[in-house]
């Protein structure tokens, strides 16, 4: 028996912040759900999303209101390819290479289970986001192994950031998060200079 290959094509959107992508995946959508391809390695990288060896997938559930973030891992870094996969959040990547011209500077971006957005934040980001529906299911690809030892949580509400997250009421927080430091409290050499 022979299978027709359906090619699903993917649309791409830079960001002001080199490397950084957005990615609109095609979804074909009916009545019974959806049907979407979160990673397809050879179209991926056509799209100039680089080679990635991935090392694990992780998945996260999260009620509203939580607020996971801004976390970095230094120095092993990693790449992460983030979609959502029940429900919807506002994810911000934070440009933390020390030799970039964004240094310091965000992109935000709503997510979900709608739209099917996904957002390519590679090495040299700190990354985190905001559930914004009853609960939310996200799921994201990474490039490297997590090492709790050489994590690392920036202030979420850092004022030097100017972060607009869309809070109704204060975020629920967990005790990494709460004690975060100020991007300008992270000493220099704790920050990777990668450059993509």
């Amino acid at each position: 028996m022979q299978y027709e290959r359906i090619i699903c094509p993917v649309k791409i959107e830079r960001t002001p912040l080199s490397g950084l992508i957005v990615i609109h995946p095609q979804a074909h959508q009916d009545d019974r759900g959806f049907f979407v391809e979160t990673w397809q390695e050879q179209r991926y990288q056509e799209l100039s999303i680089p080679g990635v060896s991935w090392s694990q997938d992780n998945v996260s559930c999260s009620q509203k209101g939580v607020l996971r973030g801004l976390h970095y891992q230094f120095p092993s870094s990693q790449g992460k390819l983030v979609t959502v996969l029940d429900g919807a959040i506002f994810d911000v990547a934070l440009d933390i290479r020390r030799n970039s011209p964004t240094f310091g500077k965000h992109f935000g971006i709503q997510l979900d289970s709608t739209n099917l957005i996904q957002l390519w934040i590679p090495k040299g980001f700190a990354h985190g986001f905001l559930v914004l529906s009853p609960k939310a299911i996200v799921s994201y690809k990474a490039s490297g192994f997590y090492r709790q030892d050489e994590e690392f949580s920036i202030q979420w509400n850092d004022p030097d950031l100017e972060i607009p997250w869309p809070l109704e009421s204060p975020p629920s927080l967990s005790t990494k998060d709460r004690e975060g430091k100020p991007l300008k409290q992270i000493p220099y050499h704790l920050l990777p200079d990668i450059l993509i």
